[in-house]
């Protein structure tokens, strides 16, 4: 079944857009720049949302949801969020449609709006609105919020999962007493979403600060994680925003202090979209199909029989009963392939390209001697094993896919960052192996800009564990007490 799919040397965007399709994730939708997302790469996003949901649950924050469409004038009250946002809105001008007499539908004129609305492409207007009735005093506070939704920025060059017109996320918006609370909130979210990459998805990343001109529009400060794909490009896989007093200040949001004082509340920011699934394919997939961490993978085990009477097939049913049996007990889920339809052969592509972790093959003469063959999907490999103990051999099996997926993306994201100290060096590092580049910048949106005009490389942030040490910018020589990771991305 792989066959078909390009491989990642001759075409890495192909590569990538033949393995969504061919691996059942997801297709281009009728509406142009918005995607289907199929049942099996839907399943991987429900598994992300319950993994993520519980994070968000286990750090003390509710589940809420808010409308779909925020008045346009709510816009203008955040000078900076308006302008982030203006060129990618949707605007709903009209509330009808009419028959015009001959058969066509058309837009009824006299169902103007009186005031446009704007599809969410973010919520912070909205929710801000809505905290204005519901803080009064500091006993209202911290509210911590998180919103499951679907959000629309018009996109006109679109991939799927990485940009879309309309895409699944999640945004927590939170609100508190003082800058140090929402700070810290802010900073905790960030060490959430970067535990999920790279405990769950087994993509390492590197937490940082964005620039000045990167941070999100109305936010003081905007925290990321930046992920390192096989192409050498980077992603940007999560953000949490420190917003500081702006949108309470914009939306009148004030609480009464401890000490009988209107203070204007502090507020946070953070989201995860359905990006993550196209990190997920890009950072472990390979020529064959995706390679799916067990911790995410909907099937985890997959069993495919060899048999040619009805009694072979029934003692490998039995067989299977129990493992299958067994393996619910520990939380695994498992798959028996029983169609007769398909040759062995043909199912051990499609499982293969779907990325199960694990393959079971039972065959009748094997199982006479009480024998199973195991084929990991990460390395290839392949072991003939006891049928005793098979469950405990599964487990431990895809906690060391679970590991060895992990090591094997956080060495090449190690082998892929380099440290350069000229503009030549730079140029010369990005159009040869490409990936994360350590230099030194002088703090100034003019270089930085400049060098994303000449290079199409960006400030992917300025890392959080960084060490100071003394240099020059590689464009203008000016000082510098630390490096910055440029690279090309997403």
């Amino acid at each position: 079944m792989s066959k078909g799919i390009v491989s990642r040397k001759e075409d890495y965007s192909q590569w990538y857009n033949e393995l969504v399709s061919k691996a059942d994730l997801a297709e281009h939708s009728a509406v142009r720049g918005c995607m289907v997302i199929k049942p099996y790469g839907y399943a991987i996003w429900e598994k992300m949302q319950a993994a993520l949901d519980k994070k968000f649950k286990d750090t003390g924050h509710s589940n809420a949801y808010f409308p779909l469409f925020i008045p346009k004038s709510f816009f203008s009250k955040e000078a900076s969020h308006v302008e982030g946002f203006a060129k990618e809105c949707a605007v709903v001008t009209h509330y009808r449609l009419k028959d015009d007499g001959t058969g066509n539908i058309v837009v009824d004129e006299d169902a103007k709006l009186e005031e446009e609305l704007i599809v969410r492409p973010t919520s912070e207007t909205i929710i801000w609105n809505t905290y204005r009735g519901w803080i009064e005093s500091y006993r209202d506070l911290p509210i911590l919020v998180n919103q499951w939704a679907n959000v629309v920025r018009w996109e006109m060059r679109t991939r799927l999962f990485l940009r879309t017109a309309e895409f699944l996320w999640q945004e927590g918006h939170t609100a508190h007493a003082t800058a140090e609370e929402a700070i810290a909130e802010t900073e905790q979210m960030l060490d959430v979403y970067a535990d999920f990459a790279e405990n769950w998805m087994a993509v390492p990343v590197v937490k940082g600060k964005k620039t000045e001109t990167e941070r999100f529009a109305g936010a003081l400060d905007t925290y990321c994680i930046e992920a390192l794909m096989q192409d050498g490009k980077a992603l940007q896989a999560g953000t949490s925003h420190f917003l500081g007093q702006n949108f309470a200040k914009a939306f009148d949001v004030k609480f009464t202090s401890k000490e009988g004082k209107q203070e204007y509340v502090w507020a946070t920011s953070w989201g995860v979209s359905t990006r993550l699934m196209g990190a997920l394919i890009m950072a472990h997939s390979d020529d064959a199909g995706l390679v799916l961490p067990p911790k995410l993978a909907p099937i985890q085990v997959v069993i495919v029989p060899i048999y040619k009477t009805d009694e072979e097939k029934a003692e490998i049913v039995e067989l299977v009963d129990q493992i299958i049996s067994e393996c619910k007990q520990k939380d695994i889920s498992v798959k028996f392939d029983d169609r007769d339809s398909y040759r062995p052969g043909f199912k051990f592509a499609e499982w293969e390209l779907k990325g199960v972790p694990l393959r079971i093959t039972i065959g009748a003469r094997d199982l006479k001697n009480g024998l199973v063959e195991l084929a990991r999907r990460d390395n290839q490999s392949k072991e003939t094993v006891s049928k005793e103990g098979l469950s405990q051999r599964i487990e431990n099996l895809l906690e060391e896919i679970q590991q060895t997926i992990y090591e094997k993306a956080l060495k090449f994201r190690t082998d892929n960052i380099t440290l350069v100290n000229s503009y030549d060096e730079f140029k010369e590092v990005l159009e040869g192996k490409g990936g994360f580049i350590s230099a030194h910048w002088d703090g100034t949106a003019e270089t930085e800009k400049r060098i994303k005009e000449e290079t199409k490389a960006t400030i992917r942030c300025i890392p959080l564990n960084n060490k100071q040490e003394e240099g020059q910018c590689i464009l203008t020589g000016k000082p510098s007490t630390q490096r910055v990771l440029f690279a090309r991305a997403y």
